[in-house]
Parts: C-alpha cells; structure tokens; sequence
C-alpha cells in the first residue's frame, strides 16, 4: 500500500483502555494492543486508530492532555510506542493516532502559564474574556458536556472557553504561536514512524473573535431538549468558524512533506450543516478525509443512508468520507438496531453494507464480534456526561467496556478486575468462541473485508437506483449491484440484466430474472448486461 493507500482503507479503532491489559492493572496498555495486532492482521484491516494514549489526568478518558509528546504511564512507554508501530508495520498495519489540539488539560502547564496574569508570554495562548457588567459570561455559548462554555478563573479575574469540561481549556488558535506549537507536536509523532492522525473536533479550533452569541436550531419548535440543552442551539459562531480552513492547509502542507501520510478529521456539527463542512473540509489540500457522524444514530432506512453518501458526493466530488456505524461515542450499532432482527443478522448486514459505501471506513473494536451495549449501573460510571446527565443518558461507558478474546472472568482482557465491567451478555460475543466457526459474525467481517479488497467496493463510482423502502440498491464501479432489505419482512425483486452471487450474502435467493431477500437480507451481484430493479 502506498501513495493514497487511505482511499477505500478501512481502518479498526482501538481504545486503549479497553483492548488488552498486558501489565496487570485492569487497564489496556500499548504492550498488550501490541500483542493482539495479528489479530487485527488476520481480520483483514489496513491501518489501526489508536484513542488517545499521552499524558493526561484522564478526567475525560485521555481527550484532556496535559503533554503532547509523551505517553501516559497508565499506557507505557514511548519505547513501547516504538514497538507497537513497528510491530504494525511488520504486519503490514498502518498507524493513526489521535490528536486533540483544540483543547489541553488544565494541568498542561501551558494553561498553568497563561492563567498566572494577563501579560506572561502565554497570556494569550488560551481563549479568555472579561466578564459581563452584570458578572455573567461574555456571551450565550454552551458547553457540549452541560452548562456554559465559559469558566471563572479567580487568578486573571476573566473567563476562559472550555467547549468541554471545565478541566478542557481551548487553545486560541487566532494566535499564530498556538498554530506553530500544534504544527511541532504533529511533526514530533511522525518523525516516529505514524502513518496519520485522527484530527479530534477538527472544526473547533476557532471561535468567534467578536464572542458573538449563538442563536437557536432554526425551525426548532420544541422549547425543551431532549437531554442537553447543547442541542438548542446553532453553533455558528463558537466553532466551523472560515479561519478553520487556512488552518488545516496549514497541516496538509506539513504532511505532505513526509511520504504516504494520512489525515481524518472528525466532524461534529448539526445535520444540516455537517455534510457541506466534510465538503469544505476535504476540498482542495486540506483534510484527506472527513470523518462523518451521520451514520452514527439511530436511523435505519434506505433514504437516510443514500441521502448521506449522496450528499456528501455532490457536495465534495473531490473530496473522501470516511463512514462509520460504531465508536466510543455512540451506542453500538448492533443495539442502536436490535429491533430490526436478531442481533447477528443485523451485525452481518451492517457489515456487508457499510463495507459497500464508497468512501474509507473504520470499524470499532468488538464490531466484529456483533457486540453489544453493556448495560452500565450509576455506581459503574466513569464517564463525565453521565454522571451529569443520569438517568436519561448514560454517558459513554456501555460501549467502552473491554475487549472479549475469551468466555473468561475478564474475558480474556486481564487477569483482575477490569475498570469497567466484562458482562454476561458482553463476554458471550467473544473472540475464541468465534474463531474458525463458520456462520460466525467475526468469519463473515473476514470474508467481507477479502472481498472489499478484491473487488470494486474499495474503488471509486457509485449509482443508486431509484426504488422503494425498505430496500437500499446501488451499483458499484460499473458491474457490481448491492441490494440491502433494511426490514423484518422478506422482499421480492425482479432483476434484468443480472448475474449470480458475487460475494458474501445473507438470506438471499437468485431465480431466473428474480432476487428474494429475508428479513435483513442482502446480496452483491455481477451485472451483466442492461440493468433494471424494481419491487
């Protein structure tokens, strides 16, 4: 792989915490991600995305870094780090890790600098604001982890911008210093072998330099939100701010001093306005990719998938998703779903479907098993947003709990407790129990990641055909016909100008000028001649 080896890669995000504990703690560490990466290798991914892995307090799980260039002790070393890419390599992995420039930890001692007075020579390298006559913050912005986006510092009696925790001090990136120091920690990881960097809230590093305040979603007719009042507003003026743009051409033109190097920046804004930022952003040399979190909710139905990914096309016909179902954020797919059908059916349809999109993908640690949401009790929590916003949303954790190798205790993570939870439901998807068994959800993300590879899934050029729900229908390159039913119920469709079976399917029969699929069932078929497809 080499060149623009990341068009049509997928890649596996490993949490680190989570994946495997090699020192004994309870806690994942690069010693043990490095023991499991044939793992990896032998599913058949081409790069792996490390979460966060330096030093940080870990009040919000690794996101609060307190240094840039070294590696937490909870993780190892940075000569375990070595190890791990060369390791990769070896294997024929590609390394991303995670790079959370918008913000620090309040314990970096930037942050620690710039608060002791209004003068120092760091005074400005954060996002501070005098009060309001009244007291009040400089104006109406909210913090996506609940309450105001501004906290109180008694020191320089002025606020300073958090979009996160308190704890999560924004950087001011308005300052050209910021831009050259975040310039000089990238180059610091990829003159250590990383093949590119996951760009964390890739369109917060600017905010608006008047402090103007947001308004509301537009058309939002509900005065309550559904948990978070983050939710209420149009984020317009404290983040996705056209700085931003400059800013990340200033990154590209850095990694393309190197060779074969990679960036996705994550995404995170409303509906609405998320697929022309992943235009904008991919536009051009700027992001490689955009990592999209449109096909991270709830939604299950042919129009809400082709609608993204056409969307996204239109608007950026240079420019490259990168699609995901799953991640440390979100519920797991197989349970956001489950009412769709048996929770393997919906784990292999997912598979074969997101495998299809055009565009790179990135699955989530223990997709490949069909795992699930682990139910969390309040006295499990770790995650911030849940103890904030109990019982109506339970933060994070149901999807971060610890990798499972084996039917174990521990299910094979570690050998003590672990920091979260290995349960019943959980330890049965496990890797052992799924190895070489064939009908198996991890055999079948196998044999649908060789067929990717092999065939035009990985390429550029999709079509979709116009017809009803609940089925998805596209052509790949020119010769490949995907036909998803996204129901419980079976659907008949008749077919011209079709071949047989091309790849993997799932409760699919092909007649003579005809194509049945069961409930969640799906087919790739070779077109052979004039297609048409209809109900």
């Amino acid at each position: 792989m080499s060149g623009e080896w990341w068009r049509g890669s997928v890649t596996y995000q490993v949490y680190p915490r989570s994946f495997q504990d090699a020192s004994g703690d309870g806690i994942g560490d690069l010693p043990g991600i490095t023991a499991r990466l044939p793992h990896l290798a032998r599913l058949g991914v081409d790069a792996v995305w490390l979460s966060p892995i330096f030093k940080s307090p870990q009040a919000d799980m690794g996101y609060d870094v307190s240094d840039y260039c070294d590696i937490d002790p909870l993780f190892g070393s940075l000569a375990d780090f070595d190890t791990l890419v060369a390791t990769a390599h070896d294997l024929g992995l590609k390394v991303i890790i995670d790079q959370v420039i918008s913000h620090s930890s309040d314990r970096h001692p930037f942050f620690a600098e710039s608060r002791a007075s209004r003068d120092n020579p760091r005074a400005d390298w954060y996002v501070w604001a005098d009060a309001k006559p009244d007291g009040t913050p400089p104006n109406n912005w909210v913090s996506v982890f609940g309450g105001p986006a501004w906290e109180w510092d008694t020191r320089r009696r002025q606020y300073y911008l958090h979009n996160f925790l308190t704890s999560q001090p924004d950087l001011n990136f308005h300052n050209p210093a910021v831009q050259d120091w975040a310039l000089s920690v990238l180059r610091f990881w990829l003159d250590r072998g990383v093949d590119g960097f996951r760009l964390d809230t890739v369109n917060y590093y600017f905010h608006d330099a008047q402090l103007r305040d947001n308004g509301p979603v537009p058309g939002r007719k509900e005065n309550l939100p559904a948990v978070n009042p983050y939710e209420m507003q149009d984020h317009l003026y404290s983040k996705t701010r056209p700085e931003n743009l400059g800013w990340l051409e200033r990154i590209r033109a850095l990694l393309d001093e190197y060779d074969d190097r990679t960036m996705v920046g994550e995404v995170g804004d409303a509906p609405w306005r998320a697929v022309q930022i992943m235009a904008d952003y991919t536009s051009g040399a700027r992001l490689h990719m955009a990592y999209s979190f449109d096909l991270l909710g709830p939604e299950f139905t042919a129009e809400h998938f082709r609608s993204k990914i056409e969307g996204f096309f239109k608007g950026a016909p240079d420019g490259w998703p990168m699609w995901a179902f799953s991640n440390h954020d979100v519920i797991r797919h197989a349970s956001r779903w489950e009412n769709y059908g048996p929770v393997d059916d919906v784990a292999k349809l997912a598979c074969a479907m997101l495998l299809s999109f055009e565009g790179s993908i990135c699955l989530y640690q223990g997709e490949e098993l069909g795992q699930t949401e682990t139910d969390i009790l309040y006295e499990e929590l770790t995650d911030p947003p849940g103890f904030k916003f109990w019982p109506e949303y339970k933060g994070r954790d149901g999807c971060r709990t610890p990798m499972v190798w084996d039917g174990s205790e521990f299910g094979g993570f570690s050998n003590v407790k672990p920091w979260l939870p290995v349960k019943a439901p959980q330890r049965a998807r496990n890797v052992a129990a799924q190895d070489g068994v064939a009908g198996s959800v991890m055999e079948f993300y196998r044999a649908m990641l060789a067929y990717r590879k092999a065939s035009a899934l990985s390429g550029r050029g999709t079509r979709f055909i116009d017809i009803e729900e609940p089925v998805l229908a596209f052509v790949r390159g020119d010769a490949l016909l995907c036909l998803f039913n996204l129901s419980d119920t079976a659907v008949t469709l008749t077919l011209d100008g079709v071949g047989g079976m091309s790849g993997p399917s799932q409760a699919a029969r092909v007649t003579a000028g005809a194509v049945t699929l069961g409930p969640l069932g799906f087919a790739l078929l070779d077109v052979t001649g004039d297609l048409r497809v209809s109900l």
